[in-house]
């Protein structure tokens, strides 16, 4: 059962991680998938690949989220050349691990502009698009179980995550009456390039497992079906809300 036919999705951040596991599931399940990557040519061209392996059309557009003329130029070349704009996936996102009392300024900035800004960018220039299409669309933010708790070495992380969260709430009201839900996503530890440097540690990372009930970390394809899910019409009557994907390790810390 194909939940997307029909329907054009674009990622940002998808030449890895979760991204493009959303990106490629998205088109399994009969979507057109326009991906946005910043430096990874080599593993954009691979998601491209595997989408159109799939049978389905696909564009990579190379641009950093950070600067507000991106997403309005990969939201605009999505449509010219995908013919529209049905589902809008904020993924990309950053979290150079650093202490709080000597956080530089550069690293604090640069994790508020690709993170929040950026997603802040994509979802208002994929809502305005909607609007002007008038079928209604599907926004979705990548947060974070990091949205709900803290981290020693995340305090320029975490505000980001908290941030999306926040934004999908009030997008919502704003953008209930255009027939356009929003929603976040709030994956738990995924193994991605983002930690796999802090949890090369063993001994951190069997620390991790044992406090998931599900027994293991997640990889990104888990986020592939309750992303799907959200992008679909079966969640028709799902907007404002948060989706925890994450073993279970946000109840397992109360």
């Amino acid at each position: 059962m194909k939940l997307l036919e029909g329907k054009t999705v674009l990622v940002t951040g998808a030449s890895a991680g979760i991204g493009r596991a959303i990106a490629i599931g998205a088109a399994k399940h009969g979507a057109n998938v326009a991906i946005n990557y910043v430096r990874d040519t080599i593993g954009a061209a691979s998601c491209l690949a595997a989408i159109e392996a799939t049978g389905q059309r696909g564009i990579a557009v190379q641009g950093d989220v950070a600067l507000p003329e991106t997403a309005a130029d990969f939201v605009a070349r999505s449509v010219a050349e995908l013919g529209g704009i049905d589902v809008m996936v904020s993924n990309a996102g950053i979290c150079p691990f650093h202490s709080f009392l000597d956080m530089p300024v550069e690293t604090f900035e640069r994790t508020q502009r690709v993170n929040m800004f950026g997603g802040y960018y994509m979802c208002q220039a994929a809502a305005r698009a909607m609007v002007d299409q008038g079928r209604g669309g599907t926004l979705i933010a990548v947060s974070s179980i990091s949205a709900l708790v803290g981290g020693e070495f995340q305090t320029h992380y975490t505000p980001t995550k908290a941030g999306l969260h926040s934004l999908m709430q009030s997008a919502a009201i704003a953008l209930g009456r255009h027939g356009i839900r929003c929603n976040s996503l709030l994956p738990g530890t995924i193994l991605t390039d983002i930690n796999k440097d802090d949890l090369a540690d063993e001994a951190k990372r069997s620390y991790m497992e044992s406090r998931i009930p599900l027994g293991r970390l997640g990889q990104p394809e888990d986020m592939v079906g309750p992303a799907v899910f959200l992008a679909s019409d079966m969640a028709r009557y799902v907007t404002g809300a948060a989706l925890l994907v994450d073993g279970g390790a946000f109840v397992n810390l109360q």
